[in-house]
Order: C-alpha cells, then sequence, then structure tokens
C-alpha cells in the first residue's frame, strides 16, 4: 500500500502532478464502479455544478458530467474501504510531507458519451480550504479512442492522463488549470479534495 502512495508522492514532487496506476486494487476499482452504476440505474446522481455549496451554480456548456457524494453515514462497505484507503494515505502525506491535511471530501463522477469540464481550478474564491485534488479512475479496458482524457495545463508541459482504472492523479488544488476532454464512452471516477479546514 505505502508503495502506491510513494509512486503520488515522488512523482508530485517532479511532475507537480503525481500519479499511481494501483493506488485501487482491481477488486475494489470494480465495487465501487458497481456502485455507481447501482446508483445511476436507480437515478440517484445529480448534474455536478459549478460553484460551491455557499454559491452554487449550474452551467451545463462548462460541465455535464453527474456526480453523487459519498459519506461514511452511507456505511457502504466498499466506500468504506476506499475511506480506509484515503486515511491512511493522508496519515502518510501528513507524516512524510507535513501537508496538514484535517478532512476530505469525495464524490462519484459520471461522464456519458459527449459529456466534458471545460478549463478550470478546483480551489474555490471564497473558500481555500481545499488543498490537493485526488481523481481516482473506474475504468477497464480503456481505449484511446474513447476520449475523456483529464488534460493539466502546465507551463511548456501539457500533460493529457488517460483515465484507466485504478489510477490516481494528486495535485494541488489552487495551482494547476485541468479540464476534462470530450469522452466518447463512459468515464467513471471518484473524484476529491483533500483539506485543511
Amino acid at each position: 500500500m505505502e508503495d502506491s502512495f510513494e509512486d503520488l508522492i515522488a512523482s508530485y514532487i517532479e511532475n507537480n502532478v503525481g500519479i499511481a496506476e494501483d493506488f485501487l486494487s482491481p477488486v475494489l476499482a470494480n465495487q465501487l464502479k458497481q456502485n455507481l452504476l447501482d446508483l445511476n440505474q436507480n437515478k440517484m446522481l445529480l448534474a455536478a455544478g459549478i460553484g460551491n455549496h455557499e454559491r452554487p451554480a449550474y452551467d451545463d456548456a462548462i460541465r455535464s458530467d453527474s456526480i453523487y457524494w459519498l459519506d461514511k453515514k452511507h456505511n457502504n462497505v466498499f466506500e468504506n474501504e476506499f475511506f480506509a484507503k484515503i486515511d491512511a494515505f493522508i496519515l502518510y502525506l501528513n507524516e512524510s510531507c507535513y501537508a496538514g491535511i484535517t478532512s476530505y471530501e469525495f464524490h462519484y463522477a459520471l461522464y456519458e458519451k459527449g459529456d466534458f469540464y471545460l478549463k478550470h481550478l478546483d480551489q474555490f474564491k471564497n473558500n481555500p480550504s481545499r488543498k490537493y485534488s485526488m481523481i481516482c479512475y473506474l475504468n477497464g479496458n480503456w481505449q484511446e479512442a474513447d476520449g475523456g482524457e483529464l488534460l493539466i495545463h502546465q507551463v511548456n508541459n501539457n500533460q493529457k492522463i488517460a483515465p484507466t482504472q485504478g489510477k490516481t492523479v494528486f495535485f494541488k488544488s489552487d495551482e494547476l488549470i485541468h479540464e476534462v476532454l470530450v469522452t466518447q464512452n463512459t468515464r467513471m471516477s471518484i473524484t476529491g479534495w483533500l483539506k485543511s479546514d
């Protein structure tokens, strides 16, 4: 487990974007993906906003995915396993990098064919609590023709990341402008933020 944590941190230090190919085990990724599919089947997902709860806003010309917030109160066995992994990573991050993370929030994200999310930063102007963004992908057998890559904009070094199952991406929420390119296939993830409240 610590190998994937160190992969995230070391690649982040090197390139401002941490990537671990196997942060989520194949079994857990499949279980979480099935949760997301079941929630979607039961019409539990909602249109994703572009503001926070203090200033909610919706614009499908900017963002067209659907989301469902994870919550320990749901007491879902697989989501609890995911939370345990995040708790362990935060402990490792705080001990090794003095990151000062005190909380987090995560949601499922579902992009149907044609969905996208234009360029944005993850930290709100009226709330600086989000420190690091994390995206855990749940897409088995993803092909280049499926699109839906995460495009991270850096000076002279734009980085396109395929949303392949098990992979996790990690970066500072207030530093890197990024976008989700138009997807040609159903694209699933758990997306969230490590916070210092």
